[in-house]
């Protein structure tokens, strides 16, 4: 029994990076012996196990073979006799198929240390085009390395890969989940050049062409740089949208609730936001109450960091005095005591709620 030490920590090593995981190959073993071993199995699809002290995966050896189609569409083989080079050979990118043996060898079959040195996103071999996640695979990694060029062969190859129709056979959750990852990237707005380049944008999110593209992808950098989470870079892309393209694109997606909650939001609420100014104590009270600011501050904050985010890829340098008059308003109506005026009032609570929020941001703008 050999292992190697293979995939995003050999290349991140080599890169001069940080090393967050460490995922392992197994060779010449039987799951029984594994787990005689002590290692625990996880795996449902092939054979996983997590180390019995670190807790790190290790994974027997296996080649794939395409049997329909989507990325489910395939049968997996992991045996004693299959070796490291078969192993790697099923990797997507030759960045990825570079392992390490227990002596601190290099073993890199398909040239992907020289495509590291070179800055190449290239495919390792004609199975690529077995598995369509692969298209937002070489897209988020183009967004991870955003200095990276995608070789020419494996952007064809890609092209290829869409129009054959692989793409439609992707469930929404893994479209999403590999789009959430691509948005934490350094440089996302690559993810959907590459995938435009690729002529897969429109494919896996068609709501695409209901955007501002260039608008959105500006916000998105900005947010980017403020290093916000991933529900707030989501809602930058659809800040200056049609309710019902958010809506679309995140129910379609079947996106975490936070996440299309904001996307929403910002959807439906950007442009009152963005002209704040203008808005009348009433109009504020009602803007926050269709936000539910009073009760959840913190989404609130999330949204304005957003629609600030699309404010500043417009343009927009006086946005910063209508999110000050928004944030006004809403620290006046906090100061509100509710309890009291329903006390005061109990046969028209709402209302009279309402009313005195009103009342308390028109004093304080006066002020």
């Amino acid at each position: 029994m050999e292992i190697f030490t293979v995939g995003g920590a050999v290349r991140d090593e080599l890169l001069g990076l940080a090393v967050k995981d460490r995922d392992y190959v197994v060779v010449g073993a039987t799951p029984e012996e594994m787990v005689r071993r002590g290692f625990r199995p996880v795996g449902k699809d092939f054979p996983v196990f997590l180390h019995p002290e670190t807790s790190e995966e290790y994974a027997l050896a296996r080649t794939e073979r395409k049997t329909g189609r989507g990325y489910r569409g395939f049968q997996v083989y992991a045996a004693p006799e299959v070796t490291l080079q078969e192993d790697l050979a099923r990797r997507d990118l030759t960045i990825n198929a570079i392992a390490r043996d227990a002596g601190g060898r290099l073993i890199d079959p398909f040239g992907g240390a020289a495509d590291l040195k070179a800055g190449v996103l290239r495919h390792v071999g004609p199975a690529f085009a077995e598995d369509p996640v692969r298209v937002l695979r070489v897209a988020r990694f183009a967004a991870r390395f955003p200095a990276f060029r995608v070789a020419d062969e494996t952007l064809a190859l890609v092209r290829r890969i869409v129009a054959d129709g692989e793409l439609d056979a992707l469930v929404p959750e893994r479209v999403w989940q590999e789009l959430a990852k691509g948005l934490m990237e350094d440089a996302p707005q690559r993810m959907f050049a590459v995938l435009a380049d690729a002529l897969a944008l429109t494919r896996v999110l068609p709501e695409w062409r209901a955007l501002d593209g260039t608008r959105a992808l500006a916000a998105l950098a900005i947010a980017v740089e403020r290093r916000l989470a991933l529900p707030s870079r989501l809602a930058t892309l659809f800040a200056g949208a049609d309710v019902g393209t958010a809506e679309q694109a995140c129910q379609r997606l079947r996106c975490p609730g936070d996440c299309r909650d904001l996307a929403v939001l910002a959807a439906r609420y950007g442009g009152p936001i963005e002209d704040a100014e203008r808005l009348d104590a009433a109009a504020l009270v009602a803007l926050l109450a269709g936000c539910d600011a009073l009760r959840r501050p913190e989404r609130f904050a999330a949204l304005l960091e957003a629609v600030d985010c699309d404010a500043m890829a417009l343009g927009r340098e006086r946005h910063y005095l209508a999110a000050q008059r928004v944030v006004h308003a809403l620290k006046a109506a906090q100061g509100v005591d509710a309890a009291a005026v329903a006390a005061r009032d109990p046969a028209n609570v709402a209302e009279a709620i309402r009313a005195a929020r009103i009342a308390a941001v028109k004093s304080a703008l006066e002020q």
